[in-house]
Parts: structure tokens; sequence; C-alpha cells
């Protein structure tokens, strides 16, 4: 496993950094492994080496969990294939059998139901279950308890434990991500008409989300239960092991690190400390906002079990399409429809925008296609001081039944243009032969 390689690979490392008897990096990984008296000085480039005889074995290796760790699938009872419903119908199950209010006379009820709750936590969240899958039980468990304060090996030092992880590529915070993430993140879908989006507005969305339990306020035991000393740790939350030249530290199993038991969980969240339920938050939706923007409401998602952190709710919108108006960014795109005769001789008309109606002159001889800006019409977005445009779009409405009159008008009216182009025809003809 990657912890015992690990220890092995510290104590042949620091073993040959000892007999190397110089350099910086010799002295300063010593220190780090432990307390080493100093070889007396005779003089000479050997003046002030650890000697490598005064190996400290009662140095403390600190790490948040016992060294044998059971496999989580083992212990839910499911394969590595379980489904998301396998593992919960298990998990709940098992909690059910194991639970100490049901079992007062055994044991080791309650730490077998810590281990089945540890075990369910992380395979039902898909991307802890995903890095356990790769690193396995005793990896994983190293990584989430981050080594603990002050027991450590490398304090102050090169810690080839770290220089491992990241040169594996996974980065300084591949495993900080996970573990330090409390609260559930919650995202839901906002629907905004084209106005209240392009304005502004407020808004409250209900969703389901974890909360803090109203039974026990979040304490998970009942109102009034005392804590008890911790029988396993005497109240210090640590348990000592020794293997070889190592002391091992690691966190207490029956009370999770604290020192403190209780003997009955809150019988709505179970110890939870939350549980599901509708939670309703108020949105304010800044004038400017687009199709399929997000709104990010920090502390606005589930509940976080300690209290301290809960998670952030992400809120996508999605803004109705407006039948008058077309938007792209901060521009405004309009229709405007047009005779014919106000084409031909111009004229004015009246043309929608976001503040209301405006009188638009049209120019004579406007053609189909032909459009007008109107400056500062548009859209004042978040990330601009200015607004955008309006752009108006000519159409040609073209009559489709005429009176008598004015077909009589048009026909006349196409004569004159048939002599012209006529006319025009013959000019052109008499100037190509003279």
């Amino acid at each position: 496993m990657v912890r015992r390689a690990g220890a092995r690979f510290a104590y042949w490392l620091s073993r040959r950094c000892l007999a190397s008897g110089s350099g910086a990096f010799s002295s300063r990984f010593a220190s780090g492994i432990c307390s080493l008296t100093r070889a007396p000085s005779y003089g000479g480039s050997d003046a002030g080496v650890a000697s490598p005889r005064s190996w400290c074995p009662s140095r403390s290796f600190h790490g948040s969990r016992p060294m044998c760790v059971r496999d989580y699938y083992e212990v839910l009872g499911v394969t590595k294939n379980a489904s998301p419903s396998e593992i919960k119908k298990a998990y709940y199950a098992l909690a059910k059998k194991l639970h100490p209010d049901t079992n007062k006379d055994d044991a080791e009820a309650e730490r077998k139901f810590q281990e089945v709750q540890r075990a369910y936590e992380v395979l039902k969240d898909d991307e802890k279950r995903s890095l356990y899958d790769q690193v396995g039980a005793e990896a994983f468990e190293q990584a989430a308890s981050g080594g603990g304060p002050g027991g450590g090996p490398f304090d102050g030092g090169f810690n080839p434990f770290e220089e491992f992880f990241r040169g594996g590529g996974m980065g300084s915070d591949f495993f900080g991500n996970i573990f330090n993430r409390k609260g559930r993140d919650i995202q839901v879908e906002l629907e905004l008409s084209f106005m209240e989006a392009v304005q502004g507005c407020t808004k409250t969305v209900s969703f389901q989300a974890e909360l803090p339990c109203e039974t026990c306020n979040g304490t998970g035991v009942p109102p009034g239960t005392k804590p008890e000393t911790c029988r396993a740790c005497r109240g210090s939350g640590m348990t000592f092991m020794q293997k070889g030249p190592f002391r091992i530290q690691s966190t207490c199993m029956h009370c999770g690190g604290t020192g403190k038991t209780v003997k009955s969980f809150c019988k709505t969240c179970k110890g939870g400390k939350v549980v599901a339920g509708t939670k309703s938050v108020r949105i304010d939706v800044m004038p400017g906002m687009d199709d399929n923007e997000t709104i990010r409401i920090n502390r606005g998602g589930g509940a976080d079990p300690e209290g301290d952190l809960p998670g952030d709710l992400y809120v996508k919108l999605k803004v109705h399409q407006d039948p008058v108006f077309r938007r792209e960014g901060r521009d405004i795109h309009v229709d405007a429809v047009l005779s014919v005769t106000q084409a031909i001789l111009g004229g004015s008309i009246q043309v929608p925008t976001l503040t209301g109606d405006v009188v638009l002159k049209v120019r004579q001889g406007t053609q189909p296609g032909q459009k007008v800006v109107l400056r500062g019409k548009g859209i004042k977005t978040r990330s601009s001081s200015f607004y955008g445009d309006q752009f108006v779009h000519f159409n040609i409405s073209i009559p489709t039944n005429l009176t008598q009159r004015q077909r009589a008008i048009i026909e006349e009216f196409a004569k004159e243009e048939q002599q012209r182009e006529d006319f025009k025809g013959a000019a052109a003809a008499a100037g190509a032969s003279g």
C-alpha cells in the first residue's frame, strides 16, 4: 500500500542522506525525520553531521486513520460495479441493523455504524468514488485527513510523499478540492421574460436541499444530551500504534477525533445533522442578463452538517424570446413595415423601443431590407457602462387588393416607367451608331 511503501521509502532515503554526510538537503531531511544527536566535532569536514546510530524510534508519524482500512465496498456488502441505488439500499439496510439505539448491548455496534456511514459518504459521491477507485482505501483516507497537525516526520522539511503526488500529475489541489467541500452545491433554472432580463427583477426560487435538522438544531443528538469521554482514546481524540521505527498516531475511529461520544442520535436526522427539505432563496436579477447566464449565490445551497460552510446555489437563466425585439449582445433589433407610398414618398412612423415608442422619419425611396440605427437605445450590460444600439429593419408591404382607381394610377405609372426605359434605350442606340 501507499503508506507502507512510503514508510520504507522515507527510512531508506533518510539513511542515504545521513550516509552522504554533506549538503543542506541531507541535514534538512534528517531534521525532518527525527531528533538526531549530533556527533562530537573533532575538526574536519564531518563536523556537525548527524550520526546514523542516533535514530529516534519514538518520533510520531501522524495519519488520520488506522493503517488497515476496510474496503468500502466490502463494508457495505456490494460489488465495485454497484449502482448508486444499490449502494443506497445497502447502506439503509445496514444503518437500520447497526444503529446504536437498536444494539445497546453490542459495544461494537457504534463502531460498525460509523464505518458504514463513512463508506456511504464516499461511495454516494461520484467524484469521491472515482478517486477512491483509483487510489484505494488507505491512500484515500490518508489524503482525506491531510496528515493532521504537527505529528508527521516531514514537518518543516522535504516531504517525499507530497512530491510523489505532485509528480504524478495530480496537482496540489487534487485532494483538497474534494475534501474541503462542505455543503452540497445546487443548480436550478429560472425562467424570465425578455423584459425581466433586460430591465432586471426580483424572483424567488424553491428547490430541494439539505436543511439543518430542526429537531436537534443541527447537533445530531437529542436536546439535552451530554457527551461522554471516549473510552477508546480517553478523550484525546487520537490512538497510537507502534510500527517498527515509527509510532503511528491516528484519529480515533470511535469518536472521530473529538474525544467525546454520545449514546443516542437524533431520531429525525439519525445523527446526520441535516434533513432533506424545500429551501427558498430570493434572487436579485441584475438588468441586462442574457439567456444561459448563471447567477451564483454564495452559501445558498445545501446545509453543511458541521454548520460552517453551506454549499453555493447556481441559478441558470432561461430567457423567453420576445415577439417584437431580438437581442444580439447589447444591441436590439426590430422590424418596421412600410407601405409602398411610404417607401416611395417618405414620411414618419412609430417604432417601439425598450423605453417606449418613438417617431422615426422615413426617407423617400427607402428600399426593402434597409435599416437605420438608433444610438443608445439598446441594453446596458453588467460588463459595460454604455448602452447598446437599436437597429430598425424596413420591410415593404405590397397591397394585394386594389380599387379601380388605384389600379388605373398604378398602370399609368407603369406606362410612364416603360416610356422612360424605351427612351433610354433609343438614346443609347443612337449614341452607339453616331
